[in-house]
């Protein structure tokens, strides 16, 4: 047995279902994302910057991308004799297998491989969610006050306050009620899924719940409220600086634009990718640099290795080989890798998916027209979607807040 101090289980497993046809293939935390990196980056880079060399990554929808992509944690400086990273999956025994059910339920199939360890805390993350944070600094604060449990709380606008899972505390800090997606909620500090634990209150919870037959196997419908209702103490831990949960289309549209924002709204230093001292680490891939035709406009835009830019863009973020031809422009939007925008084509305020084509001349994000008949812009709003893969036929028009989801659109499927 090794003892380590600490152990972080990052779970990683979610569908994603609100980002669309964005994840029909990649699980969430695999999303690309700020132009050379993918989400689980963050928590990743958080753990080595912080010192927590080991990490449990709890995969279960479409792993297979996010299972290469983590590899053996070299990336991240997680490739250790002792500890390193793991992917996690759900556990099988003999001939019975079960998905996890539940936050609590994932951690609670996983007691075996976090005693191995025997950690004295374990901490719990997300892998969804777009921050630097110092998960030692939280640490400290954990032990200082002999708590519990101790979870990272930020303040949100007191309207916005109902959307979340909101702990309310006492003038010390401490933890007094969780009130999940409140409607008149006492306070604005809100849960960020981020949770250190003692490890051996937890592992009894862990155990209690799933004993229970009707939990959901939750922390936060379930462990949370049952360790208060017991009295242990648990404190809030504030954070204030930038965090994004890029769950939905709009957020994730929003965490992009926000790193080209003037100044940057991840870090009014400008410094949220460039501090040495605490790097975002990423397994990009390796490419030439940028090509930049002699007629090409950029002006406030992310354009990465790889790329071959003719037309204008403006205000986007541009992944590796992403090729945008002469006369063609891109305004407000996020071009995964691969993508290809042809010759006079426009493209206004969308995500445009890895290795998708958009024809000579056809208008994405374009305004609405009478034929364009009904279609349902509930995850999407005003930003239009188009799946990876997908080509969007020359000459065509792809009202805003569309989602594209088929081989070709606007022409006649190519014969096999």
């Amino acid at each position: 047995m090794i003892k380590k101090k600490i152990i972080a289980m990052l779970l990683a497993g979610g569908q994603g279902s609100r980002l669309s046809v964005l994840t029909n293939r990649i699980a969430k935390p695999a999303m690309p994302f700020g132009g050379r990196y993918r989400i689980i980056d963050f928590p990743l880079s958080n753990c080595a910057n912080s010192d927590i060399d080991t990490v449990g990554v709890l995969t279960q929808y479409e792993p297979m991308e996010l299972n290469g992509y983590i590899g053996t944690g070299q990336a991240w400086d997680l490739d250790r004799n002792s500890g390193g990273v793991f992917v996690l999956p759900p556990y099988i025994s003999g001939s019975r297998g079960e998905w996890y059910s539940g936050t609590a339920n994932a951690i609670y199939q996983n007691i075996a491989f976090i005693d191995r360890y025997d950690p004295e805390y374990v901490l719990i993350l997300s892998g969804d969610h777009i921050y630097r944070m110092d998960y030692a600094q939280m640490l400290a604060r954990h032990v200082e006050s002999n708590a519990d449990a101790t979870i990272a709380v930020r303040g949100v606008p007191i309207e916005e306050a109902h959307r979340f899972g909101i702990m309310n505390t006492d003038a010390e800090g401490n933890i007094i009620e969780f009130e999940e997606k409140p409607r008149a909620p006492k306070s604005n500090k809100a849960s960020m899924g981020i949770y250190i634990f003692s490890w051996e209150q937890l592992r009894q919870y862990l155990i209690a719940d799933e004993a229970t037959p009707d939990s959901e196997n939750d922390f936060g419908q379930n462990i949370i409220p049952a360790m208060l209702r017991d009295k242990r103490r648990m404190i809030a831990y504030e954070f204030k600086s930038y965090w994004k949960d890029v769950g939905t289309i709009q957020s994730l549209w929003e965490a992009n634009m926000d790193i080209i924002a003037e100044p940057p709204l991840l870090d009014l230093s400008g410094k949220f990718f460039n501090d040495r001292e605490w790097r975002i680490f990423s397994k990009s891939p390796i490419m030439p640099p940028h090509y930049v035709g002699p007629q090409a406009s950029i002006e406030r835009s992310i354009i990465t290795e790889g790329c071959e830019i003719d037309g204008t863009v403006t205000h986007s973020v541009i992944f590796a080989g992403v090729t945008v031809e002469p006369e063609a422009e891109v305004i407000d939007s996020v071009l995964l890798p691969g993508a290809r925008v042809q010759r006079g084509a426009h493209v206004r305020k969308a995500i445009i998916g890895e290795n998708s084509v958009v024809g000579e001349a056809a208008t994405v994000g374009a305004a609405r027209q009478p034929g364009d008949g009904d279609y349902d812009t509930s995850l999407t709003g005003d930003i239009t979607l188009i799946a990876s893969g997908t080509e969007i036929a020359a000459g065509s028009h792809v009202p805003v807040g569309m989602i594209v989801n088929t081989g070709l659109y606007g022409g006649k499927q190519k014969e096999a």
